[in-house]
């Protein structure tokens, strides 16, 4: 059993947060989420079709701080993880969709078409983080042609699932934190990848970390950089219900602050995990 704890600088009482609940993996699993400090839980908001939660808090002034139990008994993926979605963050461009579709095939389909797919992404994108995304204000996931693009893990995944999916494949965006082995199991921010299920068989890819951590191109594997990581959700395009008022996120993985008319903002996050 590990802890994972998310303490959230010092905030102006009465701010409103929604901080995420959790999801079970076959790595593990959220067991309970709790306010240790600086604040109280008001309520829940669902996430219904991403089968998703998050609490409603109201800060008490100062730092706050969540505390997850996180159980090694995983489960499998829930479905809603693979289900295809009509949001601008998930549906690739026909020029995309063609493209990845004709690469899958030439590779000869089936897992090596999962690699092409990752290969190309890898090819799309120099890390990076960019003021501005490159699908910001599309409609859909946009065609990177040629050359390379400045893009952080968001960017690279967005593109890889949106091309995964277009050539048929079942994938899923997964996101939560990455704790570096070298870093004592500390972070001060997020992480996403990707998990792909083809003929039952799960893998999962992190070409961000490939990028990073200099280690060539990328294959399949959970943590190709030592560490240790914990998904506390998946998809993106999030409708929180909370009270008669639907809050939209494009995900929710680190507490945001709830202002006037449901918009958020970011909050200075530190998290940490008690190594296994």
């Amino acid at each position: 059993m590990r802890h994972l704890t998310v303490e959230v600088a010092d905030l102006t009482p009465g701010t409103r947060l929604l901080a995420p609940v959790g999801m079970a993996t076959p790595d593990g699993a959220v067991a309970g989420v709790r306010v240790m400090t600086g604040g109280r839980i008001k309520g829940v908001a669902l996430e219904a079709e991403l089968g998703l939660a998050a609490l409603q808090i109201e800060a008490a002034g100062g730092p706050l701080t969540l505390s997850h139990v996180i159980t090694p008994e995983g489960m499998n993926y829930p479905e809603a993880v693979f289900a295809p979605r009509v949001t601008p963050y998930t549906i690739a461009a026909e020029a995309l969709a063609q493209a990845s579709v004709e690469a899958a095939h030439a590779s000869g389909g089936g897992m090596a078409g999962i690699a092409a797919l990752v290969a190309e992404a890898e090819a799309r994108f120099a890390y990076a983080h960019p003021e501005h995304r490159f699908n910001d204000g599309t409609e859909a996931v946009p065609y990177l042609s040629c050359g390379t693009t400045p893009g952080s893990c968001v960017d690279i995944n967005t593109y890889l699932i949106a091309s995964l999916r277009a050539a048929g494949y079942e994938a899923g965006y997964l996101y939560g934190y990455f704790f570096p082995a070298e870093k004592g199991g500390v972070t001060h921010d997020m992480h996403c990848w990707v998990v792909t299920r083809h003929d039952g068989d799960v893998q999962h890819w992190d070409i961000a970390h490939h990028m990073k951590a200099g280690l060539g191109p990328t294959r399949a594997g959970l943590n190709p950089r030592p560490g240790w990581r914990v998904a506390l959700g998946h998809s993106m395009g999030h409708v929180y219900q909370q009270g008669g008022e639907a809050l939209r996120l494009k995900l929710l993985v680190e507490p945001v602050a709830v202002t006037g008319g449901g918009t958020c903002r970011d909050v200075a996050i530190v998290a940490r995990l008690t190594a296994p």
